[in-house]
């Protein structure tokens, strides 16, 4: 079957197209409708993800694993996973297989623990992406790489430059990364990455926003980093663009007016690029006929009525804000996917908090962190802050320095110092911010907004790893670690925020899943941006209403105990006055 678009990105596709942008402005909808697109019409087409937290399984209905696999009834259509886990087992084999055939069972242990951290996942992660990406094969037409939100895909794709840089300088050790050697093996690989990434008659990157300050402003930010890393070759989509049936509708036409007065004021680093818009949908972009459906200029509204469906009895913030309140101190902890509005949400809880009488830091582990802009001003009992991996990664060099360098001459400090420049210093330096913000909590309310699902999980990797040294190390003492803090549920509350589609849903499900593996209950669930009880008559966003009462009945049976609503709001919750309205 060929799928007619008339999306100008794919008339001359190079072989890797990269999606990428915030989390939930649509990428992995929008690189699945490209690929199968491109697949429809004769190419054969490898379709990869690199988010730990992808659900192309469930838009295509396939199992994703580490090897490429046909989509069922698309012949040229295959998919691939790039798992962290395997990729990291995989990675710490090859790198065992280096070591001297003398080598004891000691020495290889010492090895295998070494190569335990997040930081080795993240680089072998990178591993397997750039054996894509260095390989001349004819198998494949296009290669389409559907990444992580923002701030993860920017940290993998500047892996190259970093790896090759730190290789160049440091003829000894990178310590959690296992003997040099390992590491030294991939430098190769790591340069023909890095030069596929650069060469703009190979490599695309499609930026992709919704017609929303927030997204835009990252992907203006993302484009310049790109550039920077020698990524020029680049294009914007943005999607989920909305045009009001009926002038007179309150909701549709502030949803309107809001995405218009976005793309108005786009940033000139956009605005310079070639770009394609995307209408928003009635359907949700899952299955061959949804995602077909995407690309497509003309998409007939349903003719649904707000009258076909109850009042959904969720709660407000402002109930979820008063059972919090009945503690005089603790960690609350908001995550989910990307884009699904964790830090409004964050927000409103530590200003519901504060107007409460409670004293809050407010503080957040997203690269790509909004607090500031979501917040603008400052409240008497709030303090602000960010786990900034740039400046934590200073301080934990020069604490170090300070330290273990106090009794080393000049070329013993500068051995030490050729060390620390190693990347996996940053998820270390990171960590230990993360510990004392969780501390934090025996004393005040830490109210800490998170950055999107996969990097918050590798996070939490890090401290399950640090958990088990301590445990270990300590053995038959008390000792309380930052895990331990957050499985007790009298110190640590987990709020999972979602959008009432499938996709967010089912994202949000599989992190409770992850977070019950880990000892952690979540609290409660926030359903954020619902229309249901908006009141409004235009027939496309009815038209989504199905879905989203599917969706909020789905949570109710089964999902969590405890859910509460934000409404689809005309004014932006963005400012102290909006948000403390929310609570």
């Amino acid at each position: 079957m060929k799928s007619m678009t008339t999306l100008k990105l794919i008339q001359i596709p190079t072989k890797f197209l990269f999606f990428t942008g915030k989390g939930g402005v649509g990428k992995t909808s929008l690189s699945t409708a490209v690929a199968l697109n491109l697949a429809d019409s004769g190419k054969s087409v490898l379709l990869v993800s690199t988010d730990p937290a992808s659900n192309l399984d469930e838009m295509l209905n396939v199992e994703l694993k580490n090897t490429a696999v046909q989509v069922p009834h698309v012949p040229r259509l295959f998919v691939l996973n790039i798992d962290p886990t395997n990729a990291a087992e995989s990675y710490r084999l090859r790198v065992l297989e280096q070591m001297p055939i003398e080598a004891t069972f000691e020495e290889r242990s010492k090895v295998r623990e070494e190569l335990s951290g997040a930081c080795t996942t993240e680089i072998a992660a990178f591993d397997e992406f750039s054996d894509l990406l260095a390989e001349d094969s004819l198998q494949y037409d296009h290669i389409i790489f559907d990444t992580a939100p923002t701030g993860h895909t920017l940290r993998l794709l500047s892996l190259p430059k970093a790896w090759t840089g730190f290789l160049k300088d440091n003829d000894r050790g990178a310590s959690c990364l296992g003997p040099h050697s390992g590491l030294k093996m991939q430098e190769a690989r790591f340069q023909a990455a890095l030069n596929t990434l650069s060469d703009s008659k190979k490599t695309t990157v499609v930026l992709v926003a919704r017609p929303d300050k927030g997204s835009i402003s990252e992907a203006a930010k993302t484009s310049i980093e790109l550039s920077s890393l020698g990524l020029t070759n680049q294009r914007l989509v943005i999607n989920a663009v909305f045009h009001a049936s009926d002038k007179n509708d309150l909701v549709a036409r502030s949803i309107e007016t809001i995405g218009q007065q976005a793309l108005d004021e786009m940033p000139a680093v956009l605005r310079d690029l070639p770009r394609d818009e995307i209408l928003l949908r009635t359907f949700d972009t899952v299955g061959l006929e949804a995602l077909r459906s995407l690309l497509h200029a003309n998409s007939s509204p349903s003719q649904i009525t707000n009258s076909e469906f109850p009042h959904v009895d969720t709660e407000g913030l402002g109930r979820l804000v008063d059972e919090l309140a009945k503690s005089e101190h603790g960690l609350i902890m908001v995550m989910g996917k990307g884009g699904v509005g964790k830090t409004t949400v964050a927000a409103a809880i530590a200003l519901g908090l504060v107007k409460r009488g409670k004293k809050v830091h407010l503080n957040t582990t997203d690269p790509a962190a909004h607090l500031e802009m979501t917040l603008k001003g400052e409240v008497t009992g709030l303090k602000v802050g960010r786990i900034d991996p740039v400046e934590e990664t200073k301080k934990y060099v020069a604490k170090i320095m300070d330290h273990k360098g106090k009794n080393l001459n000049q070329a013993e400090k500068d051995l030490l110092l050729e060390d620390l420049k190693s990347p996996c210093t940053e998820e270390v330096a990171v960590f230990h911010a993360f510990s004392r913000v969780v501390s934090e909590a025996q004393n005040s309310f830490v109210v800490l907004d998170t950055a999107p699902t996969g990097h918050s999980l590798l996070l939490m990797d890090a401290t399950g790893a640090y958990h088990r040294q301590v445990v270990q190390e300590f053995k038959g003492k008390k000792v309380t670690t930052p895990l331990m803090r957050l499985q007790d549920p009298q110190y640590t509350q987990i709020i999972l925020v979602t959008l009432p589609e499938t996709t967010p849903v089912s994202q949000a499900a599989e992190l409770q899943a992850d977070l019950r593996r880990a000892q952690i209950e979540p609290y409660a669930w926030v359903i954020n941006k619902s229309l249901i009880s908006a009141n409004t008559k235009d027939p496309l966003l009815l038209g989504r209403l199905e879905g989203e009462n599917r969706q909020i009945k789905r949570i109710e049976n089964g999902l969590s105990k405890r859910l509460f609503a934000v409404p689809w709001l005309i004014r932006p919750p963005i400012g102290i006055e909006e948000l403390s309205k929310l609570v």
